[in-house]
């Protein structure tokens, strides 16, 4: 059934975004925003002002909807009509690797440097200093207390 068949009771019952759908399969083209927010008021019979106070919701209604895809030209069309190409050149990965192990480099020479830093202190103990107050138990001694 096609949108101008449907009565305006019926209309009412549709979401903007179940309109969208049926407008763009009826003119079985794409079309931008403004044109088929018009369209759904004309069928609604809503007013310029009701226009210019939802169109801001209806784009991001179509925004959310996974059946819309706004194209280039900034038009709407149904997802279904198109194809989607993901296409990962084996450049832009090496690029990312690359990056990565930069960035690992980086981390491990500045612990490193930290790790100097703590040496290079003159508050560090000596060795025997730390080792006076440690005591060697056996298990039997560990087990007895």
């Amino acid at each position: 059934m096609s949108l101008k068949e449907m009565s305006k009771d019926e209309l009412e019952l549709l979401s903007y975004t179940d309109l969208t759908e049926m407008i763009l399969l009826e003119h079985k083209k794409s079309m931008n925003t403004p044109n088929i927010f018009h369209e759904i008021c004309d069928l609604l019979g809503l007013s310029d002002s009701e226009y210019t106070s939802k169109i801001g919701d209806f784009y991001t209604s179509l925004t959310t909807d996974k059946r819309f895809l706004l194209l280039d030209s900034a038009e709407w069309d149904l997802k279904d009509r198109h194809v989607i190409d993901i296409v990962v050149e084996d450049d832009d990965e090496e690029d990312i690797e690359e990056s990565d192990e930069d960035e690992e480099l980086e981390d491990e020479e500045s612990e490193d440097d930290e790790i100097e830093e703590n040496y290079d202190d003159e508050d560090t103990l000596d060795d025997d200093d730390e080792l006076d107050d440690l005591v060697v138990m056996s298990d039997d001694e560990i087990e007895g207390e």
